[in-house]
């Protein structure tokens, strides 16, 4: 029986010759060898039947039909598509290219019309339930249009772009991984090793997961909390997880700037009283709120800011910021202008004149998005910070230069920030050294890893703290600590509450490691603690095992790490050919180790590992740090 025979008889409601249209046009489409279109061409599909149907339209009745396979439609699945509702269910109604039923009212609270529900809410449907998320649409809209900013010309997506940022494409264009492995690197570049990312218009179902795993595990590096998403969660599309993680990962870029070793002259965002110490407690976010009033406080006006949405909807804070930031080409009119969305088109039209107009809109800044107006606030601290440079040999630069000897410990202090941030810690740590002053991240890390190991009631958590209660708590974390065999000779509370580095950096280690020797204890058959030497016997025998060529190494502190060769033969030891021989250098120059170092920690993160290290830990053969990185490896293969 032919298509055309079969589909007459499934779908009497539609006409001999809407079937042979509709089965010629999906013939004609770039399909797969099982016959199957790639989803991302639905769109285009439907619209060579019906050139008026809408993009969200036309996926959201995709979203209704049961798929045989991820992310791919077979013909069936195409004229369900094509059908509208009242078609299917044998109602009187136009066939292809028919008018659309006027869809059920809705009460969802916040969703005052259907068009609204059908702009703004996703249906996620599944055999036995369904679940409703909404997004909102202006962020969709907005981070839509960065991404096409950042990613303009990309040799290896640039075609799929721009991305209509008036519709749910962006959902659709994200689910292979390509494109948020590129805003990955746009954000914090050289994060991934592209070379691993698998390419093209026609992917498997398996290299759209290698491709998610990179992202997720590279997310997770960068500082996102990615806690209950995975590879699966992208590669269906699901929404309002999808523009959670854009937010983060284009937030982290906006923010990567605000770092006083960048910025020396954050320094004079302090208060009368503060120390520096004061100023690195502080959140990205708050430091934006610091300088947005310095520069108020330096025009002279008489209002202050403390937060990014009431504070702004009358965009007056706005135009004084602006004209204090760029008095040539910025002025105050706007202040004169009594409607609320002229005064905000003004303000965005000087910000137009400075090259900043980005992120919002007049709506958005009259309605106080407070994820917009953040993004617009950054990108202004980024491109026009007008703070005064420091001078030499004063006790503020003196300060400073104290601060900046301590970052001679500031890569493992990252790693360690974002490992405890994988434990979903709150509140989130951003600078380690000062976060956990208090001792609260690291019981809580304790009671992680160790469940119950924390009596709470004992515990002082009414923050903030005074230094005696402080460091009670800290006492608390190093009483902990020795329970569980820690190595703490000579280390008391006070030492973490003063942020000691190299006593701070002690105790964090090995709460690193008491968690991955937990974790492959629990894996292995006999239960038992795992060693070092474990550790080192196991990447040996796999290296030896798959025919690798590098020579077995002593320990994590064996200079011929550096080359980052063995790393790569643990990988492809692990899964032969996922290495590509022509891509691995000698690894004789600093270059080149540095290349083979960066090619092994994204190929990790493809299998699923979560690696926080950095390519100079491993040319630099940090032991700690190369400790993580296979135990890691020890975690996915088991």
């Amino acid at each position: 029986m032919s298509d055309i025979q079969r589909l007459s008889k499934k779908h009497p409601i539609l006409k001999p010759w809407d079937i042979e249209t509709i089965v010629s046009t999906f013939n004609s489409l770039e399909l797969d060898a099982n016959r199957g279109l790639d989803q991302r061409h639905l769109v285009a599909g439907v619209q060579k039947i019906e050139p008026e149907r809408q993009y969200d339209d036309i996926r959201s009745a995709l979203k209704k039909v049961e798929v045989s396979r991820q992310g791919m439609v077979e013909l069936d699945e195409f004229v369900v598509a094509i059908l509208r509702e009242g078609d299917k269910a044998g109602r009187p109604g136009a066939a292809v290219g028919g008018a659309k039923a006027a869809p059920a009212a809705r009460a969802f609270e916040g969703i005052t019309s259907d068009r609204a529900y059908e702009r703004r809410t996703i249906l996620q449907s599944r055999q036995n339930a369904s679940s409703a998320h909404t997004i909102n649409e202006d962020e969709r809209e907005e981070f839509t249009n960065h991404i096409n900013f950042a990613l303009d010309g990309d040799k290896d997506i640039g075609y799929r772009l721009p991305i209509d940022p008036h519709t749910m494409q962006i959902f659709d264009e994200a689910r292979d991984g390509l494109i948020l492995s590129k805003l990955i690197n746009y954000s914090t570049p050289e994060t991934i090793d592209e070379r691993v990312l698998n390419r093209g218009r026609k992917l498997s179902p398996f290299q759209v997961t290698e491709n998610n795993n990179v992202v997720i595990n590279s997310a997770k590096a960068i500082g996102c909390s990615v806690v209950n998403i995975g590879s699966q969660d992208l590669a269906e599309g699901r929404e309002h997880l999808l523009l959670g993680l854009i937010w983060q990962i284009i937030k982290i870029g906006l923010f990567a700037n605000i770092d006083i070793k960048l910025h020396p002259e954050l320094f004079r965002l302090l208060e009368d009283g503060e120390t520096l110490d004061d100023l690195l407690k502080l959140s990205a976010e708050a430091i934006l709120l610091r300088w947005f009033n310095y520069h108020l406080a330096r025009a002279g006006w008489h209002r202050r800011v403390s937060n990014f949405s009431g504070d702004i909807k009358d965009s007056e804070n706005y135009t004084v910021l602006l004209s204090q930031l760029v008095p040539g080409q910025c002025n105050r009119d706007a202040l004169h202008e009594r409607d609320l969305m002229e005064r905000a088109e003004m303000v965005l039209q000087s910000a137009d004149r400075i090259g900043c107009r980005r992120y919002v809109s007049p709506k958005t800044i009259v309605n106080g998005n407070p994820k917009l107006n953040l993004a617009f606030v950054a990108h202004l601290f980024n491109t026009h910070p007008c703070l005064d440079p420091l001078e030499e040999d004063t006790v503020d630069r003196a300060e400073l230069d104290e601060f900046l000897f301590r970052d001679q410990y500031d890569r493992e202090a990252r790693a360690f920030a974002l490992w405890l941030n994988s434990l979903n810690v709150d509140p989130f740590v951003n600078y380690l050294f000062e976060d956990i002053k208090d001792g609260l991240i690291l019981l809580q890390a304790f009671d992680k890893i160790f469940p119950g190991s924390v009596n709470w009631k004992r515990v002082n958590n009414r923050t903030p703290l005074m230094r005696f209660k402080q460091i009670e708590n800290t006492n608390m974390v190093v009483d902990l600590g020795k329970e569980h065999r820690f190595s703490l000779v000579g280390i008391q509370g006070a030492d973490i509450t003063d942020g000691v580095p190299t006593l701070v950096l002690a105790i964090v280690w090995q709460l690193m490691r008491a968690n991955i020797i937990q974790t492959l204890a629990s894996l292995a058959s006999h239960g038992r603690e795992i060693t070092d030497a474990d550790m080192v016997k196991w990447s040996n025998q796999v290296v030896s095992s798959s025919g690798g060529q590098s020579p077995p190494i002593r320990s994590f502190g064996d200079q011929a790490l550096s080359s980052g060769r063995y790393l790569l033969d643990v990988l492809n030891g692990m899964k032969p050919g996922i290495v590509d021989p022509q891509l691995v250098t000698a690894g004789r120059t600093e270059e080149d180790m540095k290349l083979n170092a960066k090619y092994a920690i994204s190929i990790a993160r493809k299998m699923g590992a979560t690696i926080f290290l950095l390519p100079e830990d491993i040319v630099e053969v940090k032991p700690k740090m190369i400790l993580t990185f296979i135990g890691s490896l020890m975690a996915i293969r088991h």
